[in-house]
């Protein structure tokens, strides 16, 4: 039997997703095959297969995902079969037994790192990487605050935040989730649906409020963000989990503190080279180092991907998932 891969042919409900053959053929000119080993699991995905985020069909979905390097196509310089290696890529595929990359999207794996760390932190914390030193370059005693501080993306920004010397305040969707929130880099947890959120800011910082707000939610927090931050702080809009963010006037930024808002993306921060291996060398550092603990929450084998998904959407999940091919 030949590999296979998770495709859709249509954009939909997890129902879409659809265990199939799929041979990539032989490496091309500038590509690397690559064997994964792992694969991350994000709510991009699900922008993929919902259609929010149109692709190209029949498509197969997924960002990020680590493996070993089987081949290389004519042109390849500084990689060899066998080698262990991970990526993030802009254009979706990592749902497949085995890929054909563009191999300048490759970094090595160190060996400190494992398979499945490595899966789960390319996308997620490479992500973390530029919110918290490029986008607003956190500094030692400002407050930052983190939407769905249990998610993936949530537990690495709150433990980075912290070894940077934030003060880092996380909202998490339900009450279960406030000691692991707080285990993983918070200070103050704040419940969403229970709690006031701005309120709770303001009380936390005795008035000053937060310095930036991290806001992957999108809709349903956009507005409370905007109340959390202090005069010429930044909201960094940088998801839309429970849909697009409503329309926003720019007087609106003004009446409320000469307020900053950004709509980041990843790929625009690695667009080069250098930009990715700096980002990279940096996340691999603080793991490495301790600082950023990677927590797999959930495994699924790569054919249980619609399950996958379903339990992502529901917020049944804490941490990092992980398909296993």
């Amino acid at each position: 039997m030949g590999p296979k891969a998770i495709l859709i042919h249509e954009h939909g409900s997890a129902d879409v997703l659809r265990w199939e053959p799929h041979d990539p053929g032989p490496p091309g000119p500038g590509e690397a095959q690559v064997r994964h080993t792992a694969i991350g699991v994000n709510f991009i995905d699900v922008y993929d297969r919902s259609g929010l985020y149109p692709q190209p069909l029949p498509a197969i979905l997924g960002r990020e995902a680590a493996g070993v390097v089987t081949a290389l196509g004519r042109g390849v310089r500084g990689l060899k079969p066998g080698q262990r290696v991970a990526y993030v890529h802009a254009q979706s595929g990592a749902y497949s037994q085995v890929r054909n990359v563009a191999a300048e999207c490759l970094v090595r794996v160190p060996a400190a790192i494992s398979d499945e760390q490595a899966a789960a932190l390319m996308l997620k914390g490479l992500t973390a990487e530029y919110l918290l030193r490029r986008t607003w370059p956190v500094q030692p005693g400002q407050v930052v605050l983190v939407h769905a501080a249990a998610g993936g993306v949530g537990l690495i920004l709150c433990q980075w935040a912290r070894a940077l010397g934030a003060r880092v305040i996380g909202v998490v969707g339900h009450d279960d989730k406030v000691a692991y929130a707080r285990r993983h880099g918070c200070h103050k947890v704040l419940v969403a649906g229970r709690d006031a959120i701005a309120e709770g800011v303001r009380a936390y910082t005795r008035g000053a409020m937060a310095d930036v707000v991290y806001d992957s939610v999108g809709h349903d927090t956009f507005m409370e963000s905007l109340d959390c931050l202090r005069a010429r702080g930044m909201l960094v809009s940088f998801g839309n989990a429970s849909g697009p963010p409503p329309p926003l006037a720019p007087l609106e930024l003004g009446r409320r503190g000469s307020l900053f808002l950004t709509r980041p993306s990843l790929f625009h921060y690695i667009a080069t080279r250098a930009e990715l291996e700096r980002g990279a060398r940096a996340l691999f550092r603080v793991v490495a180092h301790g600082q950023v603990r990677i927590h797999i929450g959930q495994r699924y084998a790569l054919a249980e991907a619609a399950q996958a998904h379903r339990d992502l959407e529901a917020r049944r999940t804490v941490g990092s998932t992980i398909l296993v091919p």
